[in-house]
């Protein structure tokens, strides 16, 4: 019997689904890594901080949480003199300012009067954090604070190394140092987290935010959320991803850390320095304040 070779044509479909396949099958083939036991100390820790041994056995046994050192490696590597406030002051960004101040007028009145707050600095602050809340961060919360959290373990805090480009890896030593302070921090925050969603009904898993972990249109950190976020719509529920919430959280915020109405111009910068800890960011706030007020 006469053997005939297969075409071209038909060579490259076969080539096409033998890539496919192996596209598929890697544990590489999404932004975040294939499920582990990462988390089994941060487990047993959490249960003995007195969360509830069955309720989060289940949290970290979905699926959608799992260990993630290629997104919270960004984390070591972030410099904010590297972002580029400047485009927020441009006249799109600000006509885009004063059009959701006078959309969300009543609400922005409401909580400068009760808080004392002069709402275009609310709407400053919103604008930069998260474009008025039309980019709210596509990281998962709990992933984020868990890898962070999880990382006492030295053979975890390799993987996050590994995962840094080498043109961006910064001393060894700082990375370190960097590492164990943030992994307290980050398992501070997973606490406040898991609390907080809890307290809201909501589904920890589900939630997205920024790569270091902040949330909603005001981007709170879950300690914040916890104890500063008020419920601006009056619906029994603080939900930082509605715009009414967010304004009356980010108002409480400020004049929790001292801001009143008509303080001088220097103590306003160092309110707005305990929101992000970069006087260009406190000074790009200014500058948006101004120009909506002119």
């Amino acid at each position: 019997m006469k053997m005939t070779m297969p075409s071209l044509h038909t060579k490259l479909i076969l080539f096409f689904i033998f890539i496919s396949f192996l596209i598929l099958s890697s544990p590489l083939s999404g932004q975040e890594i294939k499920k582990g036991n990462e988390f089994d100390k941060l487990i047993q820790q959490l249960i003995q901080d007195g969360f509830e041994k069955e309720k989060i056995e289940l949290l970290f046994s979905n699926e959608n949480v799992f260990f993630n050192p290629t997104g919270v490696s960004r984390f070591f590597i972030h410099t904010e003199s590297s972002l580029n406030y400047d485009q927020f002051t441009s006249k799109k960004s600000i006509n885009n300012a004063l059009k959701y101040l006078d959309e969300y007028k009543d609400i922005l009145d409401r909580a400068q009067k009760i808080y004392g707050v002069d709402k275009t600095i609310i709407t400053a602050i919103l604008l930069v954090e998260t474009r008025l809340g039309t980019y709210l961060g596509k990281r998962t919360v709990i992933n984020t604070l868990s890898t962070m959290a999880a990382l006492t373990d030295e053979t975890l805090r390799e993987r996050i190394w590994n995962s840094i480009p080498d043109k961006k890896k910064p001393k060894k030593k700082t990375f370190i140092k960097k590492v164990e302070k943030r992994s307290k921090w980050g398992y501070e925050e997973l606490k406040a987290l898991i609390k907080y969603t809890k307290q809201e009904g909501m589904a920890p898993e589900g939630i997205k935010g920024s790569y270091a972990g902040a949330m909603g249109i005001s981007q709170f950190m879950p300690s914040n959320a916890l104890r500063l976020a008020k419920d601006g719509n009056n619906d029994g529920k603080i939900d930082l991803f509605t715009h009414a919430d967010a304004i009356f959280s980010v108002a409480n915020y400020l004049k929790h850390h001292g801001w009143k109405p008509g303080i001088a111009r220097q103590k306003q910068h160092e309110v707005l320095f305990r929101y992000n800890h970069s006087n260009y960011y406190v000074d790009t706030l200014l500058k948006i304040s101004d120009k909506l007020k002119g």
